[in-house]
């Protein structure tokens, strides 16, 4: 049973024994979750499989599932870096003999993917089944599951192309996972660590005071990061993305600053403005992603008189046909000046920088 589950069950005892006087002053307020609200979020699925549901998928199916639900944010092989960063990649047939991933400790591939972090099978089937696709989550049935986490298994060389993984053979995959072995518990916050490695051990506390070593400090601090030029910026600057306090900075990973009243300065502050209201995750600037890229949107409409005009309408209300089947939702959060500075942007020839 989940964390979240046996909260709501603790509340519902604490509950049912408080006085009713605890209630009086906000009558009708909150009611006991039923057995099918609960049985809902109850779907976690844990290192020991339990709760994992009953079902089968094979790699062709998932496949073909992958085509049509992922790949759009993911890539036809999980490798895209456009959306999300890559999910398959980085493993070795020897990192799955040892369960140990030497990327990880060598450095020697680009980007830490899904494959080469998760020591665990059962953490991608339960993050699928709860939270994808990113535009329907829980929609999948079991089947489908099993099916799309077998595809991304045989890009990962875990399992063959004709295998066909169902909750009766998931265990054995597990003895296969490149990075089983990755984890550790050798660490004081966990209780089963031996106090010898800092751990509680007997049941005692770890140990939290801690003195800060003032020696052999480096008089300039390098910020380094494993990823290749062309991927630096993939999710933005970095460097803005961390939180304001503390000592911990992120690599400035964006262009530099335009000049003041540049035209430079005005797509950055477009590019900017597109990346806040979330359109950056379905259309990218030279290519489309879930819908179609901004200059390809420019070209369509090049020479109409009312093309801003069109294009705004149909940002603000949103609109299937004229790009194929996915949908473009509605905007209508989105202020009027917004979406015109939007279109004016994407109509001139969006730049990505």
């Amino acid at each position: 049973m989940s964390r979240f589950c046996k909260t709501l069950i603790v509340l519902g005892i604490l509950a049912a024994a408080a006085p009713a006087a605890a209630f009086d002053r906000y009558p009708g307020i909150g009611r006991a979750a039923t057995e099918a609200e609960v049985s809902a979020w109850d779907i976690d699925v844990r290192p020991d499989f339990t709760g994992l549901p009953k079902g089968s998928g094979d790699v062709d199916r998932g496949m073909e599932l992958w085509e049509a639900h992922c790949a759009s944010c993911h890539g036809s092989f999980g490798e895209s870096n456009e959306v999300f960063t890559p999910i398959a990649g980085g493993t070795t047939l020897q990192d799955i003999e040892t369960g140990r991933v030497a990327a990880l400790i060598d450095g020697s591939f680009p980007q830490r993917t899904t494959l080469m972090k998760v020591p665990t099978v059962s953490t991608l089937f339960d993050y699928i089944q709860r939270a994808m696709p990113w535009t329907a989550p829980k929609s999948l049935a079991p089947d489908d599951v099993y099916a799309i986490l077998a595809y991304l298994l045989n890009l990962g060389e875990i399992v063959p192309a004709d295998y066909v993984l169902s909750d009766e053979n998931i265990h054995e995959v597990q003895a296969r996972m490149p990075n089983r072995n990755g984890m550790t518990t050798e660490h004081g916050m966990w209780p089963g660590a031996p106090a010898s490695s800092g751990g509680i051990g007997n049941g005692g506390k770890p140990d939290v005071v801690n003195v800060v070593c003032m020696k052999d400090c480096k008089e300039k601090v390098e910020i380094a990061s494993a990823l290749p030029d062309y991927a630096q910026d993939a999710h933005g600057n970095l460097a803005e993305q961390n939180r304001p306090v503390g000592q911990t900075r992120g690599k400035p990973t964006g262009a530099p600053e335009p000049a003041e009243g540049s035209d430079a300065r005005a797509a950055a502050s477009a590019l900017a403005l597109a990346k806040e209201k979330g359109c950056m995750a379905c259309h990218g600037v030279e290519k489309g992603i879930v819908g179609p890229g901004y200059n390809e949107i420019a070209q369509k409409y090049r020479g109409q008189a009312d093309a801003a005009a069109k294009l705004a309408a149909k940002v603000k209300a949103g609109g299937q046909g004229v790009w194929g089947a996915v949908p473009m939702p509605p905007q209508g959060h989105v202020a009027d000046g917004d979406i015109e500075r939007l279109v004016e942007w994407i109509l001139q020839g969006a730049k990505a920088q």
